[in-house]
């Protein structure tokens, strides 16, 4: 695991990195997430993005983060549907790490990282994730990180016009 791997909220100012992974990787992120608008693409359609994100986390509903790996963003780990009510206190985690800075244990530590976020920051006892089903790399960065698989939500996304099954994951992280 690279230890030099860090994570922070997002903030306007990463449109520009975010948008160009996300351009240069648009081919390598296609099994894996919804078709977006061309506008996704772009520096404006990013900041637009991170506004939303931000509001949201000003809204308590999601912690949106940056991967960095020498100070440099490498990628995106996000907590959303915080649910941060006494009976519930859970979040589901997301991420990407651009094909450029792959393979080398950024997305094992961001999680890592953000595992603690949850813990530590938002009180939550409850972390959830899902992956496709042909997500192998995924599902090992999950599983490094004592999550374990629970179900399959079937049909539950669509990918390039097919509706795809995920593996749902989970770990309570105590509390």
């Amino acid at each position: 695991m690279d230890s030099s791997t860090r994570v922070r909220l997002i903030e306007p100012a990463d449109a520009d990195a975010i948008a160009a992974h996300r351009v240069r990787d648009v081919e390598e992120f296609r099994p894996w997430e919804p078709a977006q608008p061309a506008r996704f693409l772009t520096a404006d359609g990013q900041a637009e993005r991170i506004e939303k994100l931000l509001a949201g986390h000003r809204a308590g509903t999601v912690w949106p983060g940056v991967v960095l790996a020498d100070d440099q963003v490498i990628g995106q780990v996000t907590v959303g549907g915080i649910l941060p009510q006494p009976h519930l206190r859970r979040g589901s985690v997301g991420y990407w790490i651009a094909s450029t800075a792959q393979n080398r244990g950024h997305a094992g530590r961001a999680v890592e990282l953000v595992l603690r976020v949850m813990t530590d920051e938002l009180g939550l006892h409850r972390a959830e994730a899902s992956t496709h089903l042909e997500n192998l790399p995924s599902q090992r960065v999950l599983r490094r990180n004592g999550f374990s698989p629970y179900g399959v939500a079937h049909s539950s996304i669509l990918l390039d016009g097919d509706w795809r099954d995920s593996l749902l994951w989970e770990r309570v992280l105590g509390g």
